[in-house]
């Protein structure tokens, strides 16, 4: 039986502005269905994307996208659909002008019914005739999605599309994208939030210093990091208190309070702690203003996997 292909194949690539190595001999594949890649701010996630999607040439390797190079191949653009990071929308402009004039660059003709589906396809049909300039930052992250998927492409590649975005958009979009994923298409999605994309890819690729530390299936692969014990910040009325409450709970590790009382908890089952400090705080009637973890950033994660 043959060897599925990968739809976005990375060989060997590196880029690099003067002496700076942003992206360090990378190789990577991506087949259909939705792909996370993730890694800390800096680690060349964006300028991994900006090679794939062809807006950067590669200074060593190949990218090809569906079997051809990426760069410089404008018919390929018609099948490739992009949301970068940062945002690019006139606020003079309605949703739905914004979504027209990308149908239109696309080359759709007609346009009304392609604007219409992706207009739908998130949600914003009701707000479609505002002014972007009134829209909240997930209202924009939404039509700016809708203006990746106007011409109906087989490939998208988000870079962190979820910025803005609250817990019913964040839904949303999940809902969406388990959709497209369903149709065969391919989703390259980027966070360095691991919690974006947990839920939604069942692969994942994790960068660091312009490297890929590591690649394949997600539960295999958070099953490694559930190993390494992650830190959570604890802010309450009464520390001590508090510390002496959580030194006896089973999912912590340790418990210290640092010179403005704010306790640092290691724990190697984040999940269950977190259900367990309110629990705890009511139980002993200590006021609870903040519980956060203290490694959004991946930083500790992708520490874990180099080192090994």
């Amino acid at each position: 039986m043959n060897e599925p292909q990968p739809v976005i194949d990375v060989k060997g690539v590196s880029k690099w502005f003067g002496s700076v190595v942003a992206v360090n001999d990378v190789s990577l594949q991506v087949y259909p269905g939705i792909t996370g890649l993730l890694g800390p701010n800096g680690a060349g996630k964006s300028t991994i994307l900006h090679m794939i999607t062809g807006k950067a040439a590669c200074s060593a390797g190949e990218v090809t996208i569906l079997g051809q190079t990426s760069r410089g191949n404008p018919e390929l653009y018609r099948n490739i659909g992009v949301m970068s990071e940062h945002e690019a929308v006139y606020s003079f402009q309605t949703g739905r002008q914004f979504i027209e004039f990308t149908a239109v660059m696309q080359g759709l003709n007609p346009i009304a019914g392609p604007v219409d589906r992706a207009i739908g396809l998130v949600g914003m049909a009701d707000a479609q005739n505002r002014k972007l300039g009134t829209y909240s930052r997930g209202m924009r992250q939404r039509m700016r999605l809708a203006a990746a998927l106007v011409h109906d492409p087989q490939v998208l590649v988000l870079d962190e599309p979820l910025n803005g975005t609250d817990p019913r958009q964040r839904l949303d979009f999940h809902d969406t994208m388990t959709r497209l994923a369903d149709e065969g298409r391919t989703i390259l999605i980027s966070s360095h939030i691991l919690e974006e994309v947990e839920s939604l890819a069942a692969t994942i690729l994790l960068m660091v210093s312009g490297k890929l530390a590591a690649a394949g299936d997600f539960r295999a692969i958070r099953a490694k990091l559930d190993e390494q014990a992650y830190k959570v910040r604890v802010v309450t009325g009464s520390p001590r208190k508090m510390a002496a409450a959580l030194a006896g709970n089973d999912d912590v590790d340790s418990v210290s309070i640092d010179a403005d009382g704010e306790l640092t908890v290691l724990s190697r089952n984040v999940g269950e702690l977190q259900r367990s400090i309110p629990r705890l705080a009511q139980e002993q009637g200590i006021r609870l203003m903040r519980v956060e973890p203290m490694d959004d950033s991946l930083e500790s994660i992708f520490n874990y996997v180099v080192d090994r």
